[in-house]
């Protein structure tokens, strides 16, 4: 019975362990499922914060980029606007010189309208008198005829013959006699002062130019250089005045542009710009800006070596810098600065000879072509300006003067006026002081040898000396000895009046007779 009942506790134990153990692996279970679901929703709490994060960093990128273009764009659009204004500007200006124009323009038609009416009274008024001459003339030369028994055509004849020959032989004998009366007093003296002058100042002979052509390393350079859609070349030419030439030329690029120190700053800026490599908007204006402070250092350097090398003395500021300014001008190859210099101590030395002012004369003769600094920006001739701006600084009458008679605009009113043209002349006819291209050259010796073949009497001529001298053959049955000098006065006149040429050409007419026979 116990036996019995043990064994039913044990199966009701083993039955209660049963239960136990599948309640407690019910409950793991459980517990671990719990377990499982608060790891996956972790897990994903923590994968919608990433995607959150990644949303928003992408977001403030896709910004960043927009900002980016936008500001890109607008500092692209300000660009072209000041393009567009700085066109605008120029445009401007250019219409409002145009409408000066116009305006003197029907000034000056209503000046000449006027005029006109005037001269058509007068020409009236004359026709009326001519018809009355002519009348009394008509009448006289019957009454003539009638008591001479001649024609008027033979009348006139005789009388012009006459005329003719009286007058051919006085004309040949006066400049015969006045041009030897002056060689005799002033050929000798004109020589030795010139001589000395030229001995005591001598310049090396240079030919300086202005270099419009800027060397490139490679020529991927020239699309840095125009930039995108042409922002690059258009600041560049913006900033400094100057077109920039960019064509097939190998390695090259050509400025062109009329100031001479506006292409020497774009020259000087776009050098470094390559030198650099870096070319874009912002770092043009610093470069450029740099160079015009070079070139301006450079101008003023010039003008004030200027002055010391010719000891002038003390010269206003403004004066000085236009001297430096000449410095990148030059006349037929020769450089306008050197060429005041060289005036400046010939003009003082021929003045120190005859007793003047020697740094009076040096004044005058550096400042004589002060005019050619601005001449490409003010109306006038080099001449006319040179004046206007000496008198503004009250410079003295007498480099006034000079510089109003050196080109012979004017008659010379002192002597340093007369020693700074013959300084000019010197300076400016030395031989290699100035040049011209070869086409130039020969077609100013044809045509000066045109000139003197057309006057009546010559044979042949003969430019010699490089087309300073010409030297004519007349015919001698044609044309007697006193008449030579008519004819070189002539041909002298008429080169004078048809030809431009730097310098003096000398004329020289030989008359020569041949006599032959043979002895048998």
């Amino acid at each position: 019975m116990e036996h019995v009942v043990w064994s039913i506790v044990s199966i009701l134990l083993l039955a209660l362990g049963l239960v136990g153990g599948f309640i407690f692996r019910v409950k793991q279970h459980e517990k671990s499922l719990q377990n499982s679901r608060e790891q996956a929703k972790k897990i994903v709490e923590e994968g919608t914060k990433e995607a959150e994060k990644l949303k928003k960093e992408a977001i403030l990128e896709a910004r960043q980029n927009i900002f980016d273009q936008k500001r890109e764009f607008e500092r692209d659009m300000k660009e072209r606007k000041q393009v567009v204004l700085d066109l605008e500007t120029k445009i401007s200006q250019r219409d409002e010189m145009l409408n000066r124009r116009a305006a003197n323009l029907d000034k000056r038609e209503e000046f000449l309208g006027q005029k006109e009416i005037k001269l058509d009274e007068k020409k009236q008024e004359l026709e009326q008198l001519n018809g009355k001459v002519e009348d009394i003339l008509k009448q006289q030369e019957a009454k003539l005829m009638e008591i001479s028994g001649i024609s008027t055509e033979q009348a006139q004849a005789i009388i012009m013959d006459r005329v003719r020959q009286n007058m051919s032989e006085e004309i040949s004998n006066y400049i015969k006699e006045e041009e030897e009366k002056a060689k005799s007093e002033v050929d000798q003296r004109a020589k030795n002062l010139l001589t000395l002058a030229i001995q005591k100042y001598a310049s090396e002979t240079t030919s300086e130019r202005t270099v419009s052509v800027v060397s490139l390393p490679t020529d991927e350079m020239k699309g840095r250089i125009i930039g995108r859609e042409g922002r690059n070349i258009r600041t560049i030419e913006a900033l400094t005045g100057v077109d920039l030439i960019i064509d097939d030329t190998p390695e090259a690029v050509v400025l062109s542009g009329f100031d001479p120190i506006r292409r020497e700053v774009a020259k000087r800026a776009l050098t470094a710009l390559v030198e650099d490599g870096r070319i874009h908007p912002g770092r043009i204006e610093e470069v450029v800006d740099r160079a015009q402070q070079e070139v301006d250092m450079f101008i003023r350097e010039a003008g004030e070596n200027a002055v010391f090398q010719t000891g002038i003395g003390k010269l206003h500021p403004d004066l000085v810098k236009l001297l430096g300014r000449m410095s990148f001008r030059t006349s037929y190859g020769q450089n306008v600065l050197k060429h005041s210099i060289e005036t400046a101590f010939l003009a003082g030395k021929l003045a120190a000879e005859i007793g003047e002012n020697e740094v009076l004369a040096k004044r005058a003769g550096l400042l004589h072509d002060i005019g050619k600094a601005v001449d490409h920006e003010v109306e006038g001739s080099h001449v006319e300006i040179g004046v206007q701006i000496v008198s503004k600084y009250h410079e003295p009458k007498e480099v006034i003067d000079a510089i109003a008679s050196h080109h012979g605009d004017k008659e010379p009113q002192s002597i340093i006026a007369v020693l700074v043209a013959a300084a000019d002349a010197l300076s400016a006819a030395r031989p290699g002081a100035r040049s011209e291209s070869i086409d130039n050259y020969i077609k100013r010796l044809e045509q000066l040898e045109s000139i003197s073949n057309k006057v009546a009497g010559v044979e042949r001529s003969f430019a010699i000396q490089a087309g300073r001298e010409i030297r004519v053959i007349v015919k001698p049955d044609e044309v007697d000895d006193l008449s030579t000098f008519k004819v070189a006065r002539e041909i002298k006149e008429q080169i004078e009046a048809n030809l431009q040429y730097p310098g003096t050409i000398k004329v020289t007419v030989v008359r020569e007779t041949r006599a032959t026979d043979i002895a048998k």
